[in-house]
Parts: structure tokens; C-alpha cells; sequence
């Protein structure tokens, strides 16, 4: 059998019902222990069957909705494309990318929750952004260094360190080192000057104990499409494993840093615009293009481990760190004698281009910048009461400093900035008040304290399965507001004492100032405060294999979000309170040697839903309470290889989303006032995917097409603008070259968008306006050489 449509088989039809839930959908090690035998292993109990078809398709027996794509489906896609590009296929995932190349960023939804409401982890550690709980796609691990991507649809696990997570989690697991040593050497061009170069070596064992490690390099550099200059990244990973014993105890330590230096500047355009030809122009050379850059410094260090203290009793701890230097660029014009500048000083101006006058208006480049040091231990303990029962205690501890800032910094004559980090790392703008310009300025501390108790039983013969537990989070956000703030992401930073003090608390400043007194310019003044949040959350799941290569399972759990920084410091929000969920699946599952399928319904309950929309009357961003939302849907997905060298796959999903209430929309003359959202649907929530994807191989050729359909999507809240459905086609055709390292060495051509699809991909949703989005990314093509040695 070849590499690509190679079939694992089963070694054994008589195993513990506590062996047989899939490793794929575990983050932490202590997930990973306690649903597999082995972490990299997935039994299939009572049948012979496959691990997985063509890797785009696993064998799941989890509790629970979960779908997962491996290294071999990962491998097949665009060289360094982000790994969250490549579950696109997958029930319910829809990720729409910025570029081709997927170091531009992207926005994913999941059953019809956003990203901030989706847990990321690598290797069982939280990635979303501790302030606002973004998924950052861009600033993932390279996909060449990863064994599986899987998402949980609908359910957290019990030790899940998330205080966002409402009802889905995406899980990163890094591969293991080789025993055997090696090269991997892979270049590759394509469309748009696209060069990327990656290489990876594994060490094999070595030392008195048999240590295995791997490491890993990659640089990649392309244009926009549409937008002026590009993409510049650097990536560096790595991994060191110790194997303790043949029992599957182990000390493994991963690294990874990311260094990405994006020119976002992409088009955004209404529908209208879209339909009349615009997004795809690549705009002429100017400042703002030169300021739109997106630049970030990520990394993290992360330990994993496992150890038996006695028979049936095992304790694993997974500590780590990660640090975030990032901001989203852009400038902004001031006249050398704003108010802002001058602050409460007796200064007549500042000279901010150094002619030795006051009486100029500069452009500055004005980042907002975000600086974060976040530590997390997860740890588990286990105790194998018998084969058939087993009982989990997690703790997890988590303390995030999120410093969100925005010191301005000055450009260069030639229009580029001079630090890309503004002030922060650069030449700051010094006022004579004895403060530095600066657009906000805040300090979050985001501190996770979570217990965690779990039960697994197998009953009948290993015919059911039974997994009940709860988690417990205690969440608090100590938070620091330096600045007068007027909405979700504006403030206003100076020393200028205001004018008005209004009775609701807010301040206004002069109207001959940058500001004017209007009701839209209402601050709230700085402060100091403290929110806390806790619940106990449980969650059940029940899997009964009622007939050979047959099951059925249902699941049940409830979720927890905290409200986001950017949510705690909005004046429009006087005390949100954290969105909860209930959410129920109930599926059925077959697999057997040739086919794997699986289908699901699905409701999932929201309580007090937050929806952040750009109000475009008041020009500001607002997030509003929406009360209770109600999603309900079908997913299902099927993997078929009717002969050795071919593989079907399919998926499909159906969402049916309402809200309950309507929009709050403030108070008039002391009458509250509503936007008519009851009854209508989530924005940017398609009702119906597809995707499809087919793998055929005759000797060593190897052809793959893959495919997705998007319905359509509601841009503002009031759905009365609707974005087009569309759908976008791929193609990857490979050659091995089986002389070299047994078939390991190939070259490959993917091309994205086969057919040249225009749509809009990502959505920049509004509350009764139209909306803009970003347009899709049209045909591109890449070449590859995979070399190993």
C-alpha cells in the first residue's frame, strides 16, 4: 500500500472500553492519557477498520462530535498554509483565509460560533488572545510540524484551560520525534512571488536514554493580491521527547516562535462595490499603505509530562509560557497644537516634524499594541480503578498580563515607520506634559483558576461507554484603565482636565479640541477594578456500540465565556456578564474497512450573547447584550475508499440560528430604544456547507481535488444584507520519487481556487448597516519539493 491511501489496521478486537475514545480529539496530556492507550495511537474496538482514510477522515469513538485531519491530509495543501485553512472541509468549520498563502490572516466560525467563542490549543495550551479571545491564524505553528488538527464540535473537554470556549475547541498536537535521524528540505514558489523555504531535522536517538528531538526552520515571503506589499515570516519550532520507562511515561519540551511582518492594507468594499468589479485592484503606493502593517513577535515554551506513582495511578503536568508582542499598525493626522498634544501644560503646541513652528498637521503612525506574558500549568491525576472505571482530578492555573497600548511613533520622509512597534520599542512622541502620545493604555491581568473531576465506565461487555464530569473555572480580571474611553476599542489619552461631567459619570472635552461634545464623544474616566466569574459546568457523554462497526453516542455540556477586555472597559456595557451555553448532540457513527461516516443534530443555548457590530450612525463600535440566542443543526461526514487508490470524502452541515430578543440600542428622551432582532439570524453564519474532496493515485503519481460550498451570509443584524453563497475548488497533483528515502522525497503543485472564484470571504458585520468584506483570494498556484533524507 502507498504513503498517501495506506490503511493502519487494528491490532486487536479486545481491548478495554476505556482504551477506545480517539486520541484525536485530546489536547492535554492528561486528556491524551485517559482516551488512548497511547498518544499518537487510536484503537478501533470490536471491528477492523482504519485509523483513517487518505488523513482526511479518523476513526473517532469519543463521547462526543469531534472530526480530525492528520499530517498526511495536512501535507497535501499548500506548503506553510495555516493549519486552521486546511479543517476547512471538516462538519460545521468554515474558514475563510485572506490570501492564498495563510500568513496574511484569516477568520474561522464553527456551528455558528465565532472564533473568540472557539478554544485553540497546541498541544493542550490556550492560544486565543487573553484580552478579546482572537484567534490569531497567521501566527500558527507550521503545518510540516504537526501530527493531527481536531476539533471538538459542540463540547470543551473536562480540563479545557479556556474561560472564552462556548461550545468548540480546535486542537493542535505537535509530531513526535523519529527514533531514526533525518532531513526534510522543502522549498517552494508560486503566485504573487510567493518563496517559502522550510527544513527540518530529527536528531533520531542519542544519549545514554535514547533521547529523540527535532528542529525546525521556515521563511516565507509573498505579495497581496490586492493590496500593497506583503508578507515577511520566520518561523522556528522545535521538540525534545525522553521516553521514561516502556510505559508510556515521558518528558518532552516544545519551543516555537513566529516573527510575522504582514502589510494587511486589503481591500475591504461593500457588496454593491464587489459586484461592480472592485477588491481586486492593487492600490498605488502611499502612506497609509506603508502604516497598514500588522506586526508580531509570538512564542512559546511548552513541557509536557507523564508519570506513574503507582499501579493504576498516574499524574501529568503540562506547564508553559508563551509571550505576544503585537499591534494592527495604521496612522493618524494631528495639528501640532490639538489639545491632546498640549495636555494640561501652558505649551502653544508641540513641533512634531521639527521646522520650528507649531503650525503644521503631521501624520504619525499610530499603533494599537499589545504585549502579553501568560503562564499556564495543566495538570491531571488518574486512577485506573479497574479496567473498566477510571477517575480524572485536573487543576489548571493560568495568569495572564495583557498590556494593551499604543504609544505613537513618527515615519520616516519616505513614509514608513521608523519602528513598526511605535513608541513602545521605538522614538516615542514626547509632550511637554511629561507623557508620550499614546491612543490607549491599559494594563489586564487574566487569572484562570479551574478544577476539574471526570468519570469513565465501560458496561455490557464493553458495549457502553459512559464519561461524566465537570469543570469548575474561577475567573478574575484585575484591569487598569490609564485613559478616558469612549466605546469598545476608542480612547482618548491625555492630561487636559474636561469641560463637562455629565451625571451618567462620563466626561466630554472642548468642542475647539480633536473632540467635539457631543453625545458620541462621551468618555468614561480612568480606573481601577476588579471582575470575577465562576460556575460549575458539567458536561456527560455516552457512546453504545449496538451493532459491528456500528455506535451511536450523545453528549451533553455546559460552557462558560468571560467577557472579553475590550467589553469590561465599554462604557456602553455598565456590567456584562458572561455568556453561558448549553449545548446536546446526539449521533451515530459507522466504520468499517472502507468506509468511515458519522452524522449529528445538534442545539446549542446561549444566555446573555454578546455581539460586538459597527454602528455606523454613532461611527464607533459597540457591543450590545443580546440575551438568549438558539442554534440548531445537522452535520455529517463520510470517508469511502472503494479501491487501494482511491478515497471519497464529504461533509455537510446545516445551521438554523435565531436570536431571541432584540438589539438594545440606548435611550432617548428615557425611552429605551431596540433594533428589531428578534427572529432573525446570526450574522455570518451560512445556513448550508458542503465539502468534498477526492484522492487517486496510479504508481507514483498522486492527484487530489478538493472543493467547498459556502452559503449565504447575513451582514448585519437585521438581515436585510445578504453576501452571495459561493463555492471554491483546489487541486494538489504529486510525484514521488521513490529512489530517494523510499517514496519521501516528491514535488507537488497545489493551486487555490482552481476555477478563479470571485466572493467575499471574510465579513465586517454591522447592526443595520451593509457590511463590507474582504474578497476571496483569486487563482493562485505553488510549486513544491519535499526532499528528505
Amino acid at each position: 500500500m502507498n504513503y498517501r491511501t495506506r490503511v493502519l489496521w487494528a491490532t486487536t478486537a479486545l481491548v478495554s472500553g476505556l482504551m477506545i475514545a480517539g486520541a484525536a480529539s485530546a489536547q492535554s496530556t492528561g486528556s491524551q492519557t485517559v482516551e488512548a492507550t497511547e498518544v499518537d495511537d487510536v484503537v478501533v474496538t470490536g471491528i477492523r477498520g482504519p485509523r483513517s482514510l487518505a488523513g482526511a477522515i479518523v476513526a473517532e469513538t469519543a463521547p462526543k462530535s469531534v472530526a480530525t485531519v492528520t499530517a498526511e491530509y495536512l501535507s497535501t495543501q499548500n506548503a506553510g498554509q495555516s493549519a486552521l485553512a486546511s479543517i476547512n472541509l471538516l462538519p460545521g468549520v468554515n474558514f475563510t483565509n485572506t490570501d492564498a498563502f495563510g500568513s496574511s490572516g484569516g477568520d474561522i466560525t464553527l456551528r455558528g460560533l465565532d472564533a473568540a467563542r472557539i478554544s485553540l490549543t497546541v498541544d493542550g495550551i490556550p492560544l486565543n488572545d487573553t484580552g478579546n479571545y482572537a484567534i490569531y491564524s497567521n501566527q500558527q505553528q507550521d503545518p510540516e510540524t504537526l501530527a493531527r488538527v481536531s476539533v471538538n464540535l459542540g463540547t470543551t473537554d473536562v480540563d479545557s484551560p479556556t474561560a472564552s470556549a462556548t461550545g468548540g475547541t480546535i486542537n493542535f498536537v505537535t509530531r513526535r520525534p523519529s527514533e531514526e535521524a533525518g532531513l526534510i528540505f522543502q522549498p517552494s514558489v508560486g503566485s504573487y512571488d510567493f518563496k517559502r523555504i522550510f527544513a527540518m531535522v530529527d536528531t533520531g536517538a542519542f544519549g545514554p536514554w535514547g533521547t529523540t528531538a527535532w528542529f525546525s526552520a521556515s521563511r516565507t515571503e509573498y505579495d497581496h493580491f490586492n493590496a500593497i506589499y506583503g508578507v515577511e515570516k520566520s518561523q522556528y519550532n522545535g521538540r525534545i521527547y525522553q521516553a521514561l520507562g516502556a510505559n508510556g511515561d515521558f518528558l518532552s519540551l516544545s519551543g516555537h516562535y513566529n516573527e510575522n511582518r504582514n502589510f494587511f492594507g486589503t481591500q475591504s468594499v461593500s457588496l454593491a462595490a464587489f459586484e461592480g468589479g472592485a477588491g481586486y485592484n492593487r492600490p498605488s503606493v502611499g502612506t497609509g499603505a506603508k502604516t497598514g502593517i500588522n506586526p508580531s513577535n509570538t512564542g512559546n515554551i511548552r513541557g509536557q509530562s507523564r508519570f506513574t506513582l503507582a499501579e493504576g495511578l498516574r499524574l501529568t503536568i503540562d506547564p508553559t509560557f508563551q509571550y505576544v508582542l503585537a499591534n494592527g499598525g495604521g496612522n493618524g493626522t494631528f495639528r501640532e497644537t490639538d489639545l491632546q498634544l498640549i495636555g494640561n501644560s501652558n505649551a502653544a503646541g508641540v513641533d512634531l516634524n521639527g521646522d520650528g513652528d507649531f503650525g503644521d498637521t503631521v501624520t504619525l503612525y499610530r499603533p494599537n499594541t499589545t504585549n502579553t506574558h501568560r503562564y499556564t500549568v495543566t495538570s491531571s491525576l488518574i486512577w485506573d480503578i479497574n479496567d473498566d472505571h477510571r477517575i480524572r482530578g485536573a487543576y489548571t492555573y493560568e495568569n495572564g498580563r495583557h498590556r494593551q497600548t499604543g504609544q505613537l511613533g513618527f515615519l520616516k520622509p519616505d513614509g514608513q515607520t521608523e519602528d513598526v512597534f511605535g513608541g513602545l520599542t521605538g522614538r516615542p512622541v514626547e509632550l511637554p506634559d511629561g507623557t508620550n502620545l499614546r491612543r490607549r493604555d491599559r494594563l489586564s491581568y487574566a487569572i484562570l483558576n479551574q478544577f476539574s473531576l471526570e468519570y469513565r465506565g465501560s458496561f455490557f461487555d464493553d458495549a457502553v461507554d459512559l464519561v461524566v464530569g465537570a469543570r469548575a473555572p474561577y475567573f478574575k480580571r484585575e484591569l487598569n484603565n490609564y485613559c478616558y474611553q469612549r466605546d469598545t476599542f476608542n480612547a482618548f489619552c491625555t492630561t487636559q482636565v474636561p469641560t463637562v461631567v455629565n451625571a451618567d459619570g462620563t466626561v466630554q472635552f472642548p468642542a475647539s479640541g480633536p473632540l467635539n461634545s457631543s453625545a458620541n464623544n462621551r468618555y468614561g474616566v480612568p480606573r481601577s477594578f476588579e471582575k470575577k466569574y465562576d460556575d460549575i459546568l458539567p458536561n456527560a457523554g455516552l457512546t453504545w456500540r449496538f451493532a459491528p462497526n456500528q455506535s451511536l453516542y450523545t453528549s451533553y455540556a455546559e460552557g462558560l465565556s468571560a467577557p472579553r477586555t475590550d467589553d469590561l472597559y465599554d462604557r456602553f456595557i455598565p456590567n456584562p456578564q458572561p455568556e453561558t451555553t448549553k449545548s446536546v448532540d446526539l449521533g451515530y457513527r459507522y466504520q468499517s474497512g472502507t468506509v468511515i461516516a458519522s452524522a449529528a443534530v445538534w442545539q446549542t443555548d446561549f444566555s446573555n450573547r454578546i455581539v460586538r457590530t459597527y454602528d455606523e450612525v454613532e461611527d464607533i463600535f459597540q457591543s450590545r447584550n443580546v440575551g438568549e440566542v438558539t442554534l440548531k443543526g445537522v452535520d455529517g461526514q463520510v470517508g469511502w475508499s472503494p479501491i487501494d487508490t482511491l478515497t471519497l470524502y464529504a461533509s455537510a452541515s446545516y445551521v438554523d440560528s435565531e436570536v431571541q430578543n432584540d438589539l438594545p440600542n440606548g435611550i432617548v428622551n428615557g425611552v429605551p430604544q431596540f433594533i428589531a432582532t428578534a427572529g432573525k439570524t446570526l450574522v455570518e453564519t451560512p445556513e448550508w456547507q458542503f465539502g468534498f474532496r477526492a484522492d487517486y493515485r496510479i504508481g507514483d503519481f498522486a492527484l487530489g481535488l478538493q472543493g467547498k460550498h459556502v452559503g449565504e451570509r447575513f451582514a448585519n443584524d437585521i438581515n436585510t444584507s445578504i453576501f452571495p453563497e459561493y463555492q471554491v475548488w483546489d487541486l494538489d497533483a504529486r510525484y514521488d520519487l521513490p529512489q530517494i528515502r523510499n517514496g519521501d522525497t516528491w514535488i507537488q503543485l497545489n493551486v487555490t481556487n482552481l476555477f478563479d472564484e470571485r466572493y467575499l470571504a471574510n465579513i465586517n458585520t454591522s447592526d443595520t448597516g451593509l457590511g463590507t468584506g474582504n474578497p476571496g483570494s483569486p487563482r493562485a498556484f505553488m510549486f513544491t519539493l519535499h526532499a528528505a533524507f
